[in-house]
């Protein structure tokens, strides 16, 4: 990738990253374990790539 990237596409890139972390505990414990994992983290960086 580009060294110098255009702003538009390093914020669309900073967002999911912002995506890709892991669900918050106070989540897991006011849903009473039923959200424990983030659909968006499953993500690999190798594999998977962003379309931004």
């Amino acid at each position: 990738m580009a060294r110098v990237k255009p702003t538009a596409k390093k914020l669309r890139l900073a967002k999911a990253g912002r995506e890709s972390q892991s669900v918050p505990t106070w989540v897991i414990a006011r849903t009473d374990g039923k959200v424990r994992v983030n659909p968006k983290q499953r993500r690999n960086w190798r594999t998977r790539k962003i379309k931004a």
